[in-house]
């Protein structure tokens, strides 16, 4: 069975980590292959979306334990895995054009975690917890969190997650704005598609110019935000779909997004 399961369907990529026995926990092959599903749905004109998740009752327990021993007995260390996988990987999905969706089904832990929330939404099942376990391994936390989860909840909090690596329930989470829905364990997949569904068929490029103004506007200051806007709207304007949807709004129709 392949550690990374990738489909597409209309429009939408869906990336399942596909380790159910080890809570999709990601040795060097399930990384190599996550980052390829990644890369793929970048690149893919057919895709406007992607939606990640994992198998069975995991979401993903980050690091696999197992092989990091071994490598730790071998006297590699990290075996150069966060330069080599993981920063790569959580590059390839917040740089990506398209918005991604993670459905987290259960346990997202240490570098789990840190896969969810490098996305551009969370919806969670009443099941999901987030645990930054880092520390509780003699650890600093990787794969983006230190950047990503503080944008999230506030320096703070996130000072208290990383440092204390108490988990996070799924009410919590959507208490401090972690998640954005939270739904019961068997509604998660049909509410999920749902969701990348939507996105897959809005203004694509509205919401890569979206993305680019966040990235942008998290470490630069007012001015230059309004200049990165000024430059992603001239794009925009430019674009068919929002061509078509302001002849829609103004003959009262919906609008139909083709995503160009």
């Amino acid at each position: 069975m392949s550690d990374v399961l990738y489909s597409v369907d209309d429009a939408v990529a869906v990336i399942v980590i596909n380790r159910p026995e080890a809570m999709n926990s990601l040795t060097t092959s399930a990384k190599n292959a996550l980052l390829e599903a990644v890369t793929e749905a970048s690149r893919a004109d057919a895709v406007r979306a992607v939606l990640l998740t994992g198998a069975g009752r995991a979401f993903c327990a980050g690091q696999d334990l197992g092989e990091h021993a071994a490598n730790l007995e071998a006297g590699r260390g990290l075996d150069g895995t966060v330069r080599a996988h993981y920063n790569p990987i959580v590059r390839a999905i917040t740089e990506m054009d398209k918005p991604v969706l993670a459905a987290v089904n259960g346990v997202a832990a240490g570098a789990g975690a840190s896969l969810a929330f490098a996305c551009d939404l969370r919806i969670a099942s009443e099941k999901a917890r987030f645990a930054m376990a880092f520390s509780g391994i003699g650890l600093a936390p990787d794969s983006g969190a230190s950047w990503t989860l503080q944008r999230l909840v506030g320096q703070a909090r996130a000072a208290e997650m990383l440092l204390l690596g108490e988990p996070l329930g799924a009410a919590r989470a959507l208490e401090l704005g972690v998640v954005s829905r939270v739904v019961p364990p068997e509604e998660l997949e049909a509410a999920a598609r749902a969701l990348a569904l939507r996105l897959a068929q809005g203004p694509t490029s509205a919401y890569a110019a979206t993305k680019r103004a966040l990235r942008s506007a998290a470490t630069g200051s007012l001015a230059e935000a309004l200049e990165v806007e000024a430059d992603l709207q001239d794009a925009c304007a430019k674009t068919a779909d929002h061509l078509s949807a302001t002849r829609a709004f103004l003959a009262k129709e919906r609008p139909v997004f083709q995503g160009r």
